[in-house]
């Protein structure tokens, strides 16, 4: 079955209220922008949802699933699906899935009553064509969607992680734009060497949207719900469904 809705979504851990503490306010707007995303995809037809994210591999993980938000100093553990006997089949989980179970922890339970979860990682060096090859690859025998985790660049500013250059915004608008257009082509445009630089995470999880998004064919509309740099780190926002 095609694709049929798409969510994208940063995974800075300071959008858990508790980690954040004082500065949790600060980040309201994010943390709102992601939960109705999350919502519009769980109220779309989709009935398994993949959840994609960067790490150092490509790894399909095992259902259900586990983390915590130990090493960011809050004890808080976070699980997507159950199975009777309570065993766990992946723990561990990276941010970038990390955060995205937590985004999904947050809903209603009859909000994802009929959806059941897969999740994956995408190395963040794969080239554009092995990520789009894997987005096409994604499908399920049921109506899907993605929740697309992935931080712009961290060179927004001499205070950003990878401290101040001149071509991260302009990078991160056109990335704004395409998810804004729905666009694909652009988005499997995104250079990796140049992302690379830029310490871009959400690149490779991008390009695996559009290769889904392009594989499932027909018209895409895209809402670009938040566009911010607080920290210096680009954090976008968006939702993709069918035209």
């Amino acid at each position: 079955m095609p694709l049929v809705a798409a969510a994208v979504c940063p995974h800075p851990p300071l959008i858990v209220p508790e980690l954040a503490g004082a500065a949790a306010p600060e980040l309201d707007g994010l943390r709102a922008a992601c939960d109705a995303a999350v919502a519009g995809l769980l109220a779309s037809d989709a009935e398994s949802v993949l959840v994609v994210g960067g790490d150092d591999r490509d790894a399909s993980l095992d259902h259900p699933f586990r983390g915590t938000f130990a090493p960011w100093g809050l004890p808080l553990e976070v699980q997507l699906g159950r199975l009777p006997d309570g065993r766990v089949g992946t723990d561990r989980l990276p941010l970038s899935l990390l955060v995205g179970a937590w985004l999904l922890s947050r809903r209603r339970p009859e909000e994802a009553r009929r959806t059941s979860w897969r999740m994956a990682t995408v190395a963040h060096h794969a080239p554009a064509e092995e990520c789009a090859a894997r987005g096409a690859r994604a499908g399920s025998d049921r109506p899907w969607g993605l929740l697309v985790m992935g931080d712009g660049s961290a060179c927004r500013g001499p205070q950003s992680p990878g401290y101040h250059d001149p071509r991260a915004e302009a990078y991160d608008e056109g990335v704004a734009r395409a998810l804004a257009d729905a666009d694909a082509e652009a988005l499997l445009d995104l250079d990796p060497a140049l992302s690379a630089e830029l310490r871009v995470a959400g690149r490779a999880p991008w390009q695996v949207l559009a290769g889904a998004a392009r594989a499932a064919g027909g018209d895409w509309r895209g809402t670009l719900r938040h566009h911010s740099a607080p920290y210096g780190v680009a954090y976008l926002v968006a939702s993709w469904e069918r035209a």
